[in-house]
């Protein structure tokens, strides 16, 4: 199945029912008095997290989305019947963004929650509501109103614990392999990966976390080189990154400067992810003489200036992986038992949620404003006239 993690579409909820006109006519009652019921309301878009979906590649193909009506009012005090509501179903992780006010709607993020995208158009009512003591024969109705209509953009951001970051063929994949049952497609030539990948590391029976795996950056990545950095999006809900590092690059490069470059590239990115955990990941360590590890090992931390954790693995014989994944269990369970018990703690991680997410919709607020503007421009193209520029020749007497 084609992975598509961004779609446009539009929703519209539908229109209120009008009242209804109408007398009560029986016999021998020559005044009955109006009798016009209520239109009924328009029904309502909602969009609901649902955890069997993976991608947004419905939403490519159909991409109008229309609540029912409501029916119109009857005689005889009859209300017509509502709209049937309209429950789009969309992956959990979705960012759903208004493209015309680039405002947040609602972030799904949880299998069942239910997001109201679209409100449904009132009611009309009938002529049996504007009887007075004055009025005993009203002529008056209202018509139901309009639903409303939403031009609406869906961003799926994968749903992970731990995040995998470094440049093509560093070993990331391998590396997910190793330590879970996800499959990710493995060969020796760069951008293997092409689509974020994720996999269930399982330490016992109810201790387990999600590591994602995502497409390699390289440097330049922030200009537009190889993939860009349109998959870095999916690392924005992790908590850790793992930093991956091939000690033994099969081109001869410096994995000091692929590291500081790869660190750059995530800085221009996402300053806020940027000051996520991270823990650099010495891999291919197979590769290397066993008496060259060490001092390899200390060029590079030193190189880097790292302070932080450092683990030393081969992702393909499974060496170090291990000890990895359970420092990493302990450390996400650490941080979920601060949050329970630390409101501070709760709070600054809400807060650095908001601002990757007020750096997202920047991102997209940048985009859409390119796209409008090379729109802008083919419109102008299109109004060009040859006639404008022809030389009129008069032929004098």
């Amino acid at each position: 199945m084609q992975f598509v993690d961004e779609a446009s579409i539009i929703v519209e909820a539908g229109r209120g029912g009008n009242g209804c006109l109408s007398f009560r006519r029986e016999k021998y009652v020559p005044k009955g008095g109006p009798d016009g019921g209520d239109g009924g309301h328009g029904g309502s878009v909602y969009l609901v997290g649902d955890d069997a979906l993976n991608t947004l590649i419905d939403f490519k193909y159909q991409r109008f989305y229309q609540a029912e009506s409501g029916r119109p009012g009857q005689g005889r005090q009859m209300s017509g019947r509502a709209g049937s509501d309209l429950v789009v179903k969309v992956p959990v992780g979705t960012t759903v963004i208004d493209e015309d006010t680039l405002e947040v709607i609602a972030d799904i993020t949880e299998i069942g929650q239910q997001v109201l995208v679209a409100q449904g158009g009132r009611r009309g009512l009938g002529n049996i509501h504007f009887k007075s003591s004055t009025n005993r024969a009203p002529r008056k109705t209202t018509p139901g109103t309009d639903g409303e209509r939403r031009n609406l953009r869906l961003e799926m951001k994968v749903m992970a614990d731990v995040g995998l970051l470094g440049m093509p063929n560093a070993g990331k994949s391998t590396l997910i392999r190793s330590v879970s049952a996800a499959k990710p497609k493995v060969a020796d030539y760069p951008f293997t990966t092409l689509v974020p990948n994720l996999g269930v590391v399982k330490l016992g029976m109810h201790e387990h976390f999600v590591m994602a795996d995502v497409p390699g950056l390289i440097e330049g990545a922030s200009d537009g080189a190889g993939l860009g950095l349109r998959f870095l999006k999916h690392l924005t809900r992790t908590r850790l990154l793992f930093h991956v590092v091939d000690v033994a690059p099969f081109d001869e490069s410096d994995p000091v400067e692929v590291a500081r470059a790869i660190a750059h590239e995530l800085e221009q990115f996402s300053p806020t992810l940027a000051e996520r955990p991270r823990w650099l990941v010495l891999n291919k360590l197979d590769l290397v003489p066993a008496e060259e590890r060490e001092v390899r090992v200390a060029a590079i931390v030193e190189g880097l200036g790292w302070t932080g954790p450092v683990f030393r693995i081969s992702a393909i014989s499974g060496e170090g992986t291990d000890a990895l994944v359970q420092a990493a269990h302990r450390w996400l369970t650490e941080q979920r038992r601060l949050e329970n018990e630390d409101e501070e703690a709760a709070e600054r991680e809400r807060e650095m949620r908001e601002r990757m997410e007020a750096e997202a919709v920047a991102r997209t607020e940048a985009r859409l404003g390119r796209r409008r503007k090379r729109r802008d421009q083919d419109d102008d193209d299109d109004d060009f006239d040859d006639d404008d520029y022809d030389v009129e020749v008069e032929y004098a007497p």
